[in-house]
C-alpha cells in the first residue's frame, strides 16, 4: 500500500481485518519508497505482493509516475495495481487507466462506507480474481 496519510493506512488495515482478511499489508509513505520496495535499484526482485493499493497524491514521486514505472518494468508489469484515492477528477481516472491501472477506486469519506468497499475490493482481487501466471513458467 502506497499511502502518505497514516490514518488512511490504519483505516485500511482495520477494514481488511473487519472483513476477515489477514493478509500482511506493507505500507510505504511515498512514491520513492514504493519503487524501492517493488523495483530495487540492484535489478533483482523486490516485494511480490498480491496487489498494490496506490494513492496518486504521493510525495517525492507521484502515484501516476509510480504506476508508469511499474508498467515499464518486466518485474512488475503484470502486478495488479488498484488506485485508491480521494480524487474523483475525470482526468485522474483517465490518466490512471491510460497508465495501466487495473482499477480506480474512490475512497469513501466515512469508515462505515469504507469497510464494505474494502471487503468487496479484497474479496475480488484476493479470492475471486485469478492472478496472471508468470509468463516465464508457461
Amino acid at each position: 500500500m502506497a499511502e502518505d496519510n497514516p490514518d488512511d493506512v490504519l483505516l485500511t488495515r482495520r477494514a481488511f481485518a473487519k472483513n476477515g482478511f489477514g493478509n500482511r499489508i506493507v505500507a510505504v509513505s511515498d512514491g520513492e519508497e514504493c519503487l524501492e520496495q517493488l523495483l530495487p535499484a540492484h535489478g533483482g526482485p523486490g516485494l511480490a505482493p498480491a496487489l498494490v493499493l496506490l494513492d496518486i497524491n504521493l510525495p517525492k514521486i507521484s502515484g501516476l509516475e509510480v504506476l508508469g514505472r511499474l508498467r515499464a518494468d518486466a518485474r512488475t508489469w503484470l502486478l495488479p495495481v488498484i488506485v485508491l484515492t480521494t480524487s474523483r477528477e475525470r482526468r485522474d481516472i483517465l490518466n490512471c487507466y491510460l497508465g495501466g491501472a487495473n482499477s480506480f477506486v474512490c475512497k469513501p469519506v466515512s469508515f462505515a462506507d469504507f469497510v464494505p468497499m474494502v471487503g468487496t475490493l479484497a474479496s475480488y482481487w484476493l479470492t475471486v480474481n485469478e492472478p496472471c501466471p508468470d509468463p516465464g513458467t508457461l
